[in-house]
């Protein structure tokens, strides 16, 4: 269903403040986004101000329905986005079981979407209380080193690798409790030598592409590995349009488990919907050296990929031809490393959170031999 353009694009804060070169970028992609669907881009959404026509809401994270009934999104047509009933929903927190019967659960808590995924993620477990986390944690180092992964954290940040039962307790006792019980902890086994894939689908008023990509680090300001882009193909239509493309037999296979993710979501929690799906799936090697595949997460959101997701739309719907284009988002750390000479900017300056800092992104006709 094709609504009608009319009214205007507003980007939807949360209750904290973003870092500047995220609010700077997802502004743009905002801006983009209002030109693809023949509306005004009408910056921050203002709760005092009294809009006269509809209103198409780029959240930066996934709405609870409550508030979506509030602000008047109905379905995947009124945001850039998605929309679930329970906070946890949109973090990291489903993919996993709980760890035991007695294991401490959020409202909405769905054991059959964990059976329904088991087979697509990594063996890992979700906790909500230190000790069930603690518990979990001794489970899995039973088979070899575990990650711990805060679900609220970004772009690689907020993990830590152990490797035995004081490595845990150590990295336990650093987390507060009651971040813990509201959002949830993940653990899960730690693979070596992983390739993380971006596999996902965007629909934007009568524009709909769907993709999959490969995701890059690169080092910050202080030296960590975070999260540097991605580098997507990207075809007009359906998840099954993206299978009609040759694919490497591992794409293919990374591909799969995303839909198994994505159809176990749309099927086991009540009220989700969402314009914009993306699952990060890795690919790495066991503490046995086995190749394992599995999905780490779920973005309903606005993210990383999302400014190569829209430069890619608009390259697809400005013609007939071509069918599938590539697109790649970026994000530099530092002044000594420049953009890509045929980048489109988002962002370049010194954020007051990372220190200097440029976001761009590129779109370059689809190789199918690379």
């Amino acid at each position: 269903m094709t609504r009608e353009k009319r009214g205007s694009v507003v980007v939807y804060t949360g209750p904290e403040q973003e870092p500047e070169h995220q609010r700077t970028s997802h502004h743009e992609v905002a801006r983009r986004l209002a030109s693809l669907l023949g509306r005004a881009f009408a910056g921050e959404y203002d709760a005092s101000a009294n809009y006269r026509e509809s209103l198409y809401f780029v959240p930066i994270d996934a709405i609870v329905i409550d508030e979506a009934r509030r602000l008047g999104i109905r379905d995947e047509h009124d945001l850039f986005g998605g929309v679930v009933s329970q906070p946890f929903m949109a973090t990291k927190a489903i993919a996993h079981p709980l760890c035991g019967n007695h294991a401490t659960a959020p409202p909405g808590w769905s054991e059959d979407f964990c059976r329904r995924v088991s087979d697509a993620v990594l063996t890992g477990y979700s906790a909500f209380s230190l000790e069930d986390a603690h518990a979990a944690g001794l489970r899995l180092l039973e088979c070899g080193p575990a990650r711990i992964k805060s679900v609220r954290a970004t772009a690689g940040r907020g993990q830590a690798a152990v490797s035995d039962a004081a490595d845990l307790t150590r990295v336990l006792n650093t987390l507060d409790a009651e971040e813990v019980a509201i959002h949830g902890l993940v653990l899960e086994e730690h693979l070596a030598d992983v390739t993380t894939y971006s596999v996902g689908q965007v629909r934007v008023g009568e524009y709909q592409a769907s993709y999959y990509g490969t995701q890059h680090l690169t080092e910050d300001n202080e030296g960590a590995m975070v999260y540097g882009g991605t580098d997507l193909v990207v075809t007009r239509g359906d998840f099954e349009a993206l299978l009609a493309l040759e694919l490497p037999v591992e794409i293919l296979r990374v591909i799969a488990q995303a839909l198994v993710f994505d159809t176990a979501a749309t099927e086991c929690f009540p009220a989700f919907f969402a314009s914009r799906r993306n699952y990060d799936v890795a690919c790495g090697s066991d503490a046995r050296g086995n190749r394992r595949v599995g999905v780490l997460e779920q973005s309903w959101r606005i993210g990383g990929a999302s400014s190569a997701e829209v430069v890619a739309l608009e390259a697809l719907q400005a013609t007939p031809a071509p069918r599938v284009v590539s697109a790649s988002s970026h994000e530099i750390y530092g002044t000594k490393k420049t953009p890509p000479s045929d980048a489109t900017i988002l962002y370049s300056g010194v954020d007051a959170d990372v220190g200097p800092i440029t976001k761009c992104v590129t779109v370059n006709a689809y190789d199918d031999k690379q």
